[in-house]
């Protein structure tokens, strides 16, 4: 507060006019006297006011209030003593003690300031940050909250119209293409871009631009963390699609990749499902199966199956592979175009082996069961003709001597009528068939496989695995 006083009002004052008074009688000179406005001020007996300096009480009061009304210092004490300002007591940062000095400073008429204020550094650790954060996300999420309803209704109905949109733009694809494959890659592509689009759109209305700034662009640690992450993701996905175009396998065609050999019954965005004819699921990556080798054995329907078998060197060679090629010749599955073949393959130990090569229609008929009938015809056929089928010649030791004993002479007996002439036993007629009741009726696994995939879960149809362990542990 300030107010006026005279001019020898105030000791300050007093000084000021003792200093002076050496240049009084220069003062004092006559001079010209003065005219007009000038002769009238001088002449005018009306003391001339100054602003008086504050009190040292009252920038203390004024300093006290101040530093009370903002509750950043406790206790606090403030003296002032010919303008210099003494501050004593603690607060919470040092931040508030500087402030403290500044505001003194910038005070009227304080000359300086000492500030032995005390940073109090409080407990080792504390939650008081903790819960100020706390209350402060919960104060942004309420304020949020109306946003996030709104973004989430967005983002639902897009999702409805991902589902809506991929059927209708895949549909009109069925003219062109009958790839079950390729529409079903189409199909995820859309609705995976859709609803892309539609969490950006979620995001851009929470007002959580800055993440939906660094989604879209792929830029910063988060983007390359997902980038890594996801790589074989977008591999698996890019190869579903080159598999889909490229088409070097359908559904329902018998593969071979890797080692697995099955019946193909789905190819997704991630993986390509195959039924081996033990009725197991096998899953392989899109990628795997795009890079391995494919050996595809339903695209060509004519499957061939060899074997070996072993005559005796007494035999006729020409005469088992004439036998041999009566048998496959007369066989309702075996193709005349290709023709079948009998050639001699090895000698071994004790045998001629012969190779014996035909062909079927592998979409009718069994691989396995073709060649159990074909072997078991043929050997038949070379026990008929009395082609000998020896076992590998072994050395027997008999270390004591084999005992020799004399056989007594039997009454000669009417030769036996050939082989080809007896009648054969009703195990042997059976023999005889094309196939016999263990071979069925030759008919390819794969109608059956495909019948067992049907009726059997999907792996992705599964329940929740960690839930169930957690079930069986409790």
């Amino acid at each position: 507060m300030s107010r006026r006083q005279p001019l020898h009002a105030t000791p300050f004052r007093r000084l000021l006019l003792l200093a002076l008074l050496p240049a009084m009688p220069l003062l004092a000179q006559p001079t010209d006297p003065p005219t007009g406005i000038d002769a009238e001020l001088v002449g005018s007996e009306q003391a001339v006011e100054v602003e008086a300096p504050m009190e040292d009480a009252e920038i203390a009061r004024r300093l006290r209030d101040i530093y009370e009304a903002t509750e950043r210092f406790a206790p606090l004490s403030v003296a002032v003593r010919d303008g210099v300002v003494f501050l004593r007591g603690r607060t919470r940062e040092a931040r508030y003690r500087e402030w403290a000095s500044e505001l003194a400073r910038k005070t009227q008429d304080v000359v300086a300031v000492v500030n032995d204020i005390e940073v109090d550094s409080g407990p080792l650790w504390s939650l008081a940050p903790a819960r100020r954060e706390a209350l402060e996300l919960w104060r942004q999420f309420i304020q949020t909250l109306p946003l996030l309803i709104l973004g989430a209704v967005v983002l639902g109905l897009t999702l409805v119209f991902a589902n809506v949109l991929s059927r209708s733009l895949v549909n009109p694809l069925r003219g062109v293409t009958d790839s079950d494959l390729l529409q079903g890659v189409l199909r995820k592509t859309i609705h995976v871009v859709v609803v892309l689009f539609g969490v950006y759109l979620f995001l851009r209305i929470s007002g959580l631009t800055q993440v939906a700034l660094a989604i879209i662009s792929g830029t910063g640690l988060v983007g390359l963390v997902l980038g890594f992450a996801f790589r074989d993701i977008g591999e698996n996905f890019l190869s579903s699609i080159l598999i889909s175009v490229q088409k070097p396998f359908q559904l329902g065609d018998l593969i071979q990749v890797e080692g697995n050999l099955g019946i193909v019954q789905k190819v997704t965005t991630r993986g390509t499902m195959l039924v081996d004819f033990e009725g197991n699921h096998i899953q392989l990556a899109n990628a795997t199966v795009y890079k391995s080798t494919i050996k595809n054995f339903t695209a060509n329907p004519n499957r061939r199956i060899d074997f070996a078998v072993g005559i005796g060197y007494d035999a006729s060679i020409v005469a088992a592979q004439d036998v041999a090629l009566g048998v496959l010749r007369q066989h309702s599955a075996v193709l005349n175009d290709p023709e079948p073949t009998v050639l001699v393959e090895t000698l071994g130990a004790a045998t001629i082996n012969l190779r014996v090569y035909f062909w079927i229609d592998g979409h009718q008929h069994s691989v396995f069961k073709m060649q159990s009938a074909a072997i078991r015809l043929i050997v038949r056929a070379f026990e008929e003709a009395g082609i000998s089928l020896p076992d590998e010649a072994r050395e027997v030791i008999f270390p004591q001597g084999v005992p020799v004993q004399l056989a007594r002479e039997a009454p000669e007996r009417a030769p036996a009528p050939p082989l080809a002439q007896r009648p054969l036993p009703a195990v042997q007629r059976d023999a005889e068939r094309e196939a016999s009741p263990a071979e069925g009726d030759l008919a390819s696994e794969v109608g059956e496989i495909e019948k067992q995939a049907r009726a059997s879960r999907a792996p992705e149809r599964g329940g929740d695995i960690l839930r169930e362990a957690a079930q069986r542990r409790h």
